[in-house]
């Protein structure tokens, strides 16, 4: 075991060494480049020092040397935006935001979408299901950011009943008690945790009623009704318990969502996360931010199948990680 998951980190580091030398040279051809964002008012002296301060006057693979020297310190460089401030400082100041968000809403998708994925499977081919099924087939083909308009649109602009951007409020929030703060959070975040979940919950669901119906076919679910054992027993006990192993990979693949699939709605109701972070960075042609926010999205993911592999072993010993 202990040989399988060393060769499997040293995969990773190998894997995320190619990510890095693909991603930073492909942000690299990418048209205009940061010089294209400096002021333009700024003299030709000052703007060739500034080109030299961020020595994107050495040859790419001298720059991305230096860069890859630095984030085995957590150092991404400065920020080329007009605060040059280091780019961890200003990852890690939004990450708790983008972490909370996006936890909680897998909390809540796993809590929706497993008790109707199993509904969806006891009465399958039923009215009530069908019905249930169109609903998650137009929540998992709605793009995010069209359903986050439609939100703003109606509940914010047109009936005045969530906020349209930000966390909190911004008059008298400081003169709030906690329990009032608490109140004003969690209606700034209705909005965009509906947008972070509608989509997962119907892929999830989906997934969750093929898998139970496929288990509920099986022969020893076909044995343990012959013995007659209580439905709930089968289902909660021996069909859901199967049903959900394959969840393990969709679990871990969703672990790099916690940042990529934020710059959606934290972008549209001004949220300042990490997502928004990200798409203010590819506007502005930040390539320390773009590439430290490509990082950790990377990371993320690799870990996520990292985690899922080990994780899908310890819950079915019947598969063996040496036969991956």
């Amino acid at each position: 075991m202990f040989g399988v998951i060393l060769k499997r980190i040293l995969v990773f580091l190998v894997t995320l060494f190619g990510i890095t030398v693909i991603s930073f040279s492909i942000i690299h051809l990418a048209p205009g480049g940061p010089v294209s964002t400096f002021n333009p008012k700024i003299s030709p002296e000052y703007r060739k020092q500034l080109i030299k301060m961020y020595g994107l006057d050495k040859p790419l693979y001298v720059q991305y040397w230096r860069w890859l020297k630095g984030i085995v310190h957590l150092d991404f460089g400065y920020s080329l935006a007009p605060d040059h401030r280091p780019v961890w400082d200003k990852i890690k100041e939004r990450l708790p935001i983008t972490l909370f968000i996006n936890v909680v809403s897998m909390i809540i998708i796993l809590l929706v979408s497993i008790p109707i994925g199993v509904y969806c499977a006891v009465k399958a081919n039923t009215f009530i299901e069908r019905i249930i099924t169109v609903i998650v087939f137009i929540g998992y083909a709605m793009p995010n950011f069209w359903f986050a308009i439609i939100l703003l649109m109606i509940f914010g602009v047109k009936l005045h009943l969530i906020p349209i951007s930000g966390l909190h409020s911004t008059v008298g929030y400081e003169q709030m008690s906690l329990w009032q703060k608490i109140l004003d959070w969690a209606k700034h975040l209705i909005a965009p945790l509906c947008v972070a979940t509608f989509g997962g919950i119907a892929g999830i669901s989906r997934y969750i009623r093929n898998s139970m119906l496929e288990v509920l076919s099986s022969d020893y679910i076909l044995f343990a009704r012959i013995k007659g054992l209580p439905e709930k027993r089968i289902l909660y006990k021996h069909a859901l318990r199967n049903a959900l192993l394959p969840l393990i990979t969709i679990l871990g693949l969703s672990v790099p969502g916690l940042v990529g699939g934020s710059v959606i709605f934290e972008t549209i109701f001004g949220i300042p996360g990490v997502g928004q972070l990200m798409w203010q960075a590819v506007m502005a042609r930040d390539y320390p931010v773009i590439m430290a926010n490509l990082l950790i999205v990377a990371v993320l993911t690799l870990l996520g199948n990292f985690l899922a592999d080990i994780c899908y072993c310890i819950a079915d010993p019947r598969i063996k990680m040496e036969n991956k």
